[in-house]
Order: C-alpha cells, then structure tokens, then sequence
C-alpha cells in the first residue's frame, strides 16, 4: 500500500467512526471538521520532525513560509 493510499485509508476509517459514534445524532459540517482536523495534525507532526523550524516545515509541506506560519496561528500551533 503506497502512503498516499494509508493515509486515504486512515481518513476513511476515522470518518466511518465518526459516523458509527453519532448514535442516531445528525451529522453536519463534515468537510471543514475533517480538514481542520487533518491539517492540524498534519502541521503538529510536521513542525516535530522540523523540531520547531519553520523554514524546514515549510519546504517539507511545499509551501510558503508566511502561509505556514497563518496556518499555525490559525490552530493555535504558535
């Protein structure tokens, strides 16, 4: 399984969790909880491996240095 199909697979088994959890509860803004979510795990675990160095974060993420640090006060990371 390449990473890129793990990690789908990780998301698709969290997601089908979280509608097993309901309990007959109505579902709503999906979307924007997963990606939230994601994303600040995603930069939590980045910045560890970066061991707190934006720059590095940034070129691992392929993004913009000003755009990570956004992302970062964004979920409370700074």
């Amino acid at each position: 399984m390449s990473r890129d199909n793990a990690i789908g697979e990780s998301v698709r088994r969290a997601i089908d969790r979280y509608f097993r959890d309901l309990d007959g509860e109505k579902p709503g803004a999906i979307y924007d909880m997963v990606l939230a979510s994601a994303e600040r795990a995603m930069l939590e675990t980045v910045m560890r491996h970066a061991d707190g160095n934006q720059t590095l974060a940034a070129g691992m993420l392929g993004i913009n240095r000003n755009t990570l640090r956004r992302k970062l006060d964004d979920h409370d990371l700074l």
